[in-house]
C-alpha cells in the first residue's frame, strides 16, 4: 500500500508552504497538489485524487462549507479536514454535519496533523482537543439546562427572521425586558452568544429557512 495522497487548500503561502515541507517530510504521506481558492478546490481534487484534503476554513471568496458538500461528489473517496482559527463548537458542528472527517485548529502540534490525516484516511473522525472539550462542555450545558420552552423557540424563531426585541414583544405580548431575557435563557441553554449564532442554530433546527 503506498502513501497517503495529500491535498492542500489554504490561501497563505506561508501557511501553505509550512504545511507542504512538513508533510512532504514523511514517507507515510505525498503532496498531489495545492490550491489557494474555493474555485480552485474543484479543479485540484478532480485533477489529483487526493485520499485526503486539507481545507482552510475561510478563504478568499468566503467560507469552504459549499465545498465540504461538492468536493465528495466529484471525488466521493474523499476525506476532507478542517484547518481553522475557529474552536467554538457551533464551527465544528457545522462543519462535520456539512461532511467534514476531521477538525483541526490552527496551532496544533504536527504530530497531531499526521495523526488527523491516518485517522481520516481510514475512515475514523479526528477532532482537535481544544474543540472536543468545547462539545463536551455543550453536550453538558444542554443537558442540565433541557431543551428549549415552546416561548423561547418562539422568540428565538422571531429573532432568527430579522425582528428587533421591541417587535418580538409587541407580536407576542410581553414586555421588551421579558424578550431579552428570554433571549439570554436561550443563549445560555444553547451556549451560543449573538445573533448570528442564534440565527445559524435557528436554520438547523428547521425554525426558519435560510433563504
Amino acid at each position: 500500500m503506498g502513501p497517503i495522497r495529500v491535498a492542500l487548500v489554504e490561501d497563505h503561502h506561508l501557511v501553505r508552504e509550512g504545511l507542504r515541507i512538513a508533510i512532504a517530510g514523511n514517507d507515510e504521506f505525498e503532496i498531489v497538489g495545492e490550491a489557494d481558492s474555493r474555485s480552485a478546490a474543484t479543479e485540484l481534487v478532480v485533477r489529483t485524487r487526493p485520499d485526503v484534503l486539507l481545507l482552510d476554513l475561510t478563504l478568499p471568496e468566503g467560507d469552504a462549507l459549499p465545498l465540504l458538500e461538492s468536493l465528495p461528489i466529484v471525488h466521493p473517496g474523499l476525506h476532507i479536514i478542517i484547518l481553522t482559527m475557529h474552536s467554538d463548537s457551533e464551527t465544528v458542528r457545522q462543519t462535520l454535519a456539512a461532511g467534514a472527517s476531521g477538525y483541526l485548529v490552527k496551532g496544533a502540534h504536527m504530530d497531531e496533523l499526521f495523526a488527523a490525516i491516518r485517522a481520516v484516511a481510514r475512515g475514523q473522525r479526528y477532532l482537535h482537543s481544544s474543540v472536543t472539550g468545547a462539545i463536551v462542555d455543550d453536550s453538558v450545558r444542554w443537558y442540565k439546562s433541557g431543551p428549549l420552552s415552546s416561548r423561547e423557540r418562539e422568540i428565538l424563531r422571531l429573532l432568527a427572521s430579522g425582528h428587533p426585541a421591541s417587535e418580538i414583544a409587541s407580536t407576542i405580548g410581553i414586555s421588551v425586558h421579558t424578550v431579552r431575557r428570554h433571549i439570554a435563557n436561550v443563549s445560555d441553554k444553547l451556549g451560543l452568544r449573538g445573533k448570528i449564532a442564534l440565527t445559524r442554530y435557528a436554520i438547523r433546527s428547521g425554525l426558519v429557512s435560510d433563504e
